[in-house]
């Protein structure tokens, strides 16, 4: 499933939970320092971003796979401290960069990627939508 196609299956989860206004989608968050960066979604938005969700999704190899960790770095290095940040991430291309996919695991074992998901994890997570819906009182 390549990037779009996963974007828009990430899309209709979150709109399942949030409703078609509950969210931005291809937009930038304002940041802890007041600073301005892009990300798939923000929720409820991008003035007021409580939940990142970045989508990255790859069915061949190449440099584009490293680029995740710059996206990644960027998105961590600007967001509130208070922002949880859920990545979804899909594609045969990974088993040939375990590294990065270490590196992604890592950034979550830190407490700085909330979760890491795949579209078979569908279910957690608009299960873990749904408990942030209720724990923000969106």
């Amino acid at each position: 499933m390549r990037g779009r196609a996963l974007e828009d299956f990430v899309e209709r989860c979150v709109r399942e939970v949030f409703g078609k206004t509950g969210y931005q989608a291809r937009c930038r968050f304002t940041g802890e320092r007041g600073q301005s960066e892009k990300c798939d979604f923000a929720i409820p938005s991008g003035d007021d971003v409580q939940i990142l969700i970045e989508v990255k999704a790859y069915g061949a190899t190449g440099s584009k796979l490293t680029d995740v960790l710059g996206d990644v770095h960027r998105i961590v290095n600007n967001k509130r401290q208070d922002t949880y940040f859920l990545l979804v991430t899909d594609g045969l291309t990974w088993y040939d960069r375990v590294n990065d996919l270490r590196k992604l695991v890592e950034l979550q074992n830190q407490g700085r990627i909330t979760r890491i998901y795949t579209r078979r994890m569908a279910g957690e997570f608009i299960s873990d939508l749904r408990q942030l819906k209720a724990e923000l009182d969106l």
